[in-house]
């Protein structure tokens, strides 16, 4: 029980550094050059058990209209140092557990390492490929910055790098 409650507080530690309110935009390039332009926004939280990272994202297409996607999940500590397992569901016993790939859920988890904390998901496709992202946010003068990858089966699907600026 002890080095439970040690652990949490370590990761409480390590996650303090970067919670807050955080926004910017940039250009989300595609996989065939393209960029399409985004306005973005995170905010990371401490739980009692851990914490949450809660992202928007506002794409902004030519035609002028504009579509919004938020997400927000919420990581406990795992019994390895700086990895974060992801509780995104509650099983019939009222405890969170992790989404299962196998049924084309995504399998999240989070890792701080140094300055930067990522947030990690894959996908099972149906042909058994894979999707997987990668949100690298890394501490730096007056908020984070942002970088993001998407990879369908090992080819780049969609990046972006931009300053998310502390609010």
């Amino acid at each position: 029980m002890v080095s439970l409650c040690l652990m949490g507080s370590v990761a409480q530690a390590q996650v303090e550094r970067f919670v807050g309110s955080y926004e910017g935009s940039a250009d989300v390039i595609s996989a065939d050059g393209s960029s399409i332009p985004r306005d973005m926004s995170v905010e990371i939280e401490e739980t009692k058990e851990g914490f949450t990272v809660s992202w928007t994202s506002t794409t902004y297409r030519s035609d002028g209209s504009s579509k919004q996607k938020s997400y927000t999940i919420g990581f406990v500590p795992s019994d390895r140092d700086g990895i974060f397992a992801a509780a995104m569901r509650r099983n019939v016993f009222g405890h969170n557990v992790q989404m299962d790939p196998m049924k084309g859920e995504p399998y999240v988890w989070a890792r701080i390492e140094g300055d930067t904390l990522s947030v990690f998901s894959i996908f099972v496709t149906e042909k058994g490929g894979y999707d997987i992202q990668q949100f690298d946010r890394t501490l730096a003068d007056g908020g984070l910055r942002l970088d993001f990858k998407s990879l369908t089966d090992g080819a780049v699907k969609r990046s972006v790098s931009t300053f998310l600026k502390r609010k």
